[in-house]
């Protein structure tokens, strides 16, 4: 009896001694999986480890054996998150992210007067791939403009096709004798309408009026419409200033007239002058005076050098100042008196 129970005892011991070498489950390696799921491993099983979807292998080693000491060896497997390719621009719009990794979501956005066709969000997925492809931004349409009534329209488009999108141009003209009241030009905006549409409307200016000293060449008639015009003249010797034209304006007006200027007769009996680069004498050249705007030039008198020196005055609407340094010579003083404009220049 006592050989049988040492018997039974030996192998109840063996049989232990066996049971505490085997491996228990393997250490948990973050978003990793074991080909071999149980509750005990032998000594000497080797077990491989995988990444779940979504994430890829990183470092450190995928495959382990239970050893002879039933503990497993320290796991220093890495798995990382699968990162998704740069989904690329937008066009006339925005792509917003924090993070290309796995599950990580983007949004697109369009810029104004933008609208967005297709999906506004799209995530990263197991496979490395964005689960919907980017979309686009195409431009607002708007409808066809109102055309003012008596007025013609012309298009500039940024793209082809009878459509009209965000930012197109459309310029505007009035028939004949109608004005345009607004803007000249109107946008296709991102609100999806036109700009201001401006209206033609009819003008007609009152009969012109003359000018004092002219006169003004016009045909009998009894109305005028807007951009008619009418020529103005001046009677000899009086000069026009300011534009020869007077043209019916929108605001049922005509615009600025010209004015008829005088000559300036010069106040002097006796002097040699520059006029037009030249000198000529008053009394012989210049009766008939000077036009409005015209200059001439008088000399005078250095005492000190002896010598003498031009200076400029101006015709006025008939108003010439003398300047003050000018001493007339009487034709009686012209004997011992020498004329400044025959003297030697200042300046030489």
């Amino acid at each position: 009896m006592y050989p049988t129970v040492l018997f039974l005892c030996a192998v109840s011991l063996a049989v232990g001694a066996l049971g505490e070498h085997v491996c228990p489950q393997p250490p948990n390696v973050p978003f990793a999986e074991v080909d071999i799921d149980k509750r005990v491993y032998e000594r000497g099983e080797e077990i491989t480890y995988s990444c779940v979807p979504g994430y890829s292998h990183h470092s450190g080693s995928r495959k382990y054996t239970c050893p002879w000491s039933g503990k497993w060896p320290l796991a220093t497997m890495r798995c990382i998150p699968k990162k998704c390719p740069y989904p690329g621009s937008l066009n006339n719009g925005k792509v917003h992210f924090t993070d290309l990794s796995y599950q990580s979501l983007i949004s697109f956005s369009c810029e104004p007067g933008y609208i967005l066709y297709g999906t506004n969000t799209s995530q990263c997925m197991a496979d490395g791939q964005w689960s919907k492809t980017v979309p686009e931004c195409q431009p607002v349409t708007c409808p066809p403009p109102s055309i003012p009534e008596l007025g013609v329209i012309s298009y500039h488009k940024l793209s082809p096709g009878n459509v009209s999108v965000f930012q197109d141009l459309i310029r505007f003209e009035c028939l004949s004798t109608f004005a345009l009241f607004g803007n000249e030009t109107a946008t296709c905006m991102a609100s999806g309408n036109w700009s201001d549409i401006p209206e033609c409307k009819f003008v007609q200016c009152p009969h012109p009026t003359g000018i004092e000293n002219g006169f003004i060449n016009i045909a009998v008639r009894r109305t005028y419409h807007y951009m008619e015009t009418v020529d103005y003249g001046c009677h000899h010797p009086y000069v026009l200033d300011g534009p020869r034209e007077s043209r019916c304006e929108k605001t049922s007006s005509w615009s600025i007239k010209p004015t008829c200027k005088a000559p300036c007769k010069i106040p002097v009996k006796r002097a040699t002058v520059l006029y037009n680069g030249q000198k000529i004498k008053v009394q012989n050249d210049l009766k008939e005076g000077i036009q409005h705007t015209e200059t001439i030039s008088f000399f005078c008198k250095n005492k000190e050098k002896q010598c003498g020196y031009p200076v400029p005055t101006q015709c006025i609407d008939g108003h010439l100042t003398v300047p003050s340094c000018f001493k007339e010579i009487g034709s009686f003083q012209s004997f011992w008196k020498t004329d400044p404009a025959d003297m030697r220049p200042c300046d030489a």
